[in-house]
């Protein structure tokens, strides 16, 4: 008798669950580029890395509106800095993507958190990774998304489509990952955490 395959959940949980018993490189923020004006202390923030379950699935990302103070116009994950009323970064995460792209969070099925990423704005992000059904309803906030879309994750976490760049920034060379997928640039943090995502994982799984 053939076994049922696993759900997308469970073998994101069982990758998860030994995720951290590897040794991998992974991309640290570098501190020596925060931009003046940066916090000292890093800010708490979360985001939500809600992934499709449908047989090729997706990662859900937004486009920031271009009237944003910081990284308008830019590819990210749904989230933000952690508020005092939130309980924990899942909660954070899950705020934010209902705020964000009216994304319920009874809807996903959280598997848990990876490894934190400094921005050079100073927040340190810790990445949710969640489980979502295809095709919600999405409606982005007009104050903070422009809009969403879904990239596949397989394409997202294949190394072959992140590429290594550097460039002259206010003075210094900055290092930072870019991924490009149907003429969307996915660049700086959010490219980081999903190679790091993919590292941890050990994708395809």
């Amino acid at each position: 008798m053939i076994a049922p395959a696993s759900s997308l959940a469970d073998r994101l949980a069982a990758a998860l669950a030994t995720a951290h018993d590897r040794d991998v490189a992974l991309i640290a923020s570098d501190t020596m580029d925060l931009v003046a004006g940066a916090p000292a202390a890093p800010v708490p923030a979360a985001v939500l890395v809600a992934i499709t379950e449908r047989p090729d699935p997706g990662v859900i990302l937004t486009r920031r509106t271009a009237t944003l103070r910081q990284h308008a116009g830019q590819i990210a994950l749904p989230g933000g800095r952690i508020d005092p009323t939130d309980t924990s970064p899942v909660a954070a995460a899950l705020r934010e993507a209902e705020e964000e792209i009216a994304l319920p969070r009874t809807a996903v099925s959280v598997i848990g958190t990876v490894d934190p990423y400094r921005t050079i704005t100073g927040f340190d992000v810790t990445p949710v990774v969640g489980v979502v059904p295809p095709d919600l309803p999405l409606h982005p906030s007009a104050a903070e998304v422009e809009s969403w879309f879904e990239v596949p994750l397989a394409f997202l976490l294949e190394p072959g489509n992140q590429t290594e760049l550097s460039a002259e920034w206010r003075g210094r060379t900055r290092h930072y990952h870019e991924i490009i997928w149907n003429g969307h640039r996915i660049w700086g943090a959010t490219a980081a955490m999903l190679v790091n995502l993919g590292r941890r994982l050990a994708w395809p799984i």
